[in-house]
């Protein structure tokens, strides 16, 4: 089975890409998917999140006040810490298990689709490879503020939280420039990545 990490900076067409890896037979680990599950109503994060950051950052429906908690930790970096304290444990573990259950079905490829690789030492030596989806700054800003209707300042707030292009390709096996493509233009580009990795 080979482990294939996936990432790119917020807007830069990442999760497209793992779409279409599972339209080719990929298995998907979704890591931000997880995390989000983790802070949903009933979420297993849910209670330890309150205790740490008291019951104002819960909402009435019981999941966790992501604009608020975004704010947060952008304002202050130790919350960043205990956040990620509380949620990544979960995330790892959950993601474990479904490697395993990937590995028991038979999974020839499982992708790992993981926002914020670079930034966590955790999962480099749990991956074979890494698929790095990459696109110019200012594509990213556009990108976001049309599909989220975030303001410029949000939107660079969080690029400014993530790894820079220079560490992401850094770190990269494997490369798709995803500046101006068509959506065509990324699937031809998303087969040819999936010949070089399964020669």
């Amino acid at each position: 089975m080979l482990r294939l990490g996936l990432t790119g900076g917020i807007g830069s067409g990442k999760s497209t890409v793992a779409k279409m890896l599972v339209e080719h037979g990929a298995t998907l680990i979704d890591a931000d998917g997880l995390s989000r599950a983790t802070t949903a109503s009933g979420g297993a994060a849910i209670l330890s999140i309150a205790a740490q950051f008291g019951p104002g950052i819960i909402n009435a429906d019981g999941s966790m006040n992501r604009d608020a908690m975004r704010q947060r930790v952008f304002a202050d970096s130790s919350a960043r810490k205990q956040l990620e304290a509380i949620v990544h444990p979960l995330v790892s573990s959950e993601s474990a298990r479904q490697t395993e259950a990937a590995r028991d079905a038979g999974c020839a490829l499982l992708v790992f689709d993981i926002p914020l690789l670079v930034e966590s030492s955790r999962w480099r030596n749990q991956l074979d490879r890494v698929l790095v989806v990459d696109c110019e700054l200012a594509t990213q800003i556009s990108r976001v503020m049309q599909r989220s209707c975030w303001t410029q300042a949000m939107v660079e707030n969080v690029i400014a939280s993530q790894a820079t292009r220079t560490q992401r390709l850094a770190a990269a096996d494997l490369v798709i420039y995803n500046n101006e493509l068509t959506l065509d233009d990324l699937a031809a580009q998303v087969c040819e990545i999936l010949l070089r990795i399964t020669l």
